[in-house]
């Protein structure tokens, strides 16, 4: 009876089965055997589930893998500009659509304009999709957590070094960095992006922009009272094309 007692306890885990097969290979009549079937069933059945995950987790892999192939290149192996194309056909969104850029921010994608199989299995796996349609429907949810503050510096600068496409570039020239601008930052900062890029534009100091001018200008956006300017202060180490451009402005401001 205190056998089947067990048995019935454990069944709740597996089949009563597993605790009479463990029973028969190790011996009916040992106290400790019989102690131990329920630690056994809970150990096969972690290694149950566990297996069970990593078949879903395969199965869910070769579907993203199956994704990725439909856009790639068979020759390189690689998604590169046409096959973003593509993708950005099938979830409806314009190629210059930030969210494509925030699509690689989550990918860690190192090649502008080319998704290898290592960093679409990364975005993918991290938005927890597994199809294009899946995908199209990440992508709100994916902008709000690019557009939380403790991300978009991140985003921002990731934005920047994703467009040093020769090696070792170090910055990007002005009608590019005008380009971007308006992709990254011109919902949020309309006015100051309006404004910073006609200044580029017509200004004749600067060919490029770095880094450190481009991280520049977003904390400038981000603290700076617009359009009054009246909380810039030269004197705490902004980048000479920024004290350049407040300048500029306020002749502007001036004259009108």
């Amino acid at each position: 009876m205190r056998r089947s007692g067990l048995n019935e306890n454990c069944g709740k885990i597996l089949p009563s089965a597993m605790a009479s097969q463990y029973l028969e290979v190790m011996g009916r009549d040992s106290q400790i055997v019989r102690r131990s079937i329920p630690c056994y069933l809970v150990l096969i059945t972690t290694l149950i589930l566990i297996c069970s995950a990593t078949k879903a987790a395969n199965k869910e892999l070769e579907r993203i893998d199956a994704v990725f192939n439909s856009y790639a290149n068979a020759s390189s192996g690689l998604i590169d500009p046409e096959g973003i194309e593509r993708l950005c056909s099938d979830l409806e969104v314009d190629h210059t659509d930030v969210r494509v850029l925030m699509l690689a921010w989550k990918m860690k994608a190192e090649k502008q304009g080319y998704f290898t199989l290592e960093e679409w299995r990364v975005g993918l796996k991290a938005l927890r999709v597994d199809n294009v349609s899946k995908l199209k429907k990440a992508l709100p949810e994916l902008e709000k957590e690019v557009r939380r503050p403790s991300n978009f510096v991140d985003f921002y600068s990731y934005a920047f070094r994703y467009c040093l496409t020769e090696e070792k570039q170090k910055s990007i020239d002005i009608d590019s960095i005008c380009e971007l601008l308006n992709i990254v930052l011109g919902s949020q900062y309309h006015s100051q992006v309006d404004l910073f890029t006609q200044y580029l534009k017509i200004q004749n100091d600067y060919k490029v922009i770095n880094m450190d001018q481009w991280m520049g200008f977003y904390r400038f956006c981000d603290e700076i009272s617009f359009p009054d300017l009246s909380n810039y202060n030269p004197e705490l180490a902004w980048p000479l094309i920024l004290d350049n451009f407040v300048e500029w402005i306020r002749e502007k401001q001036s004259q009108s």
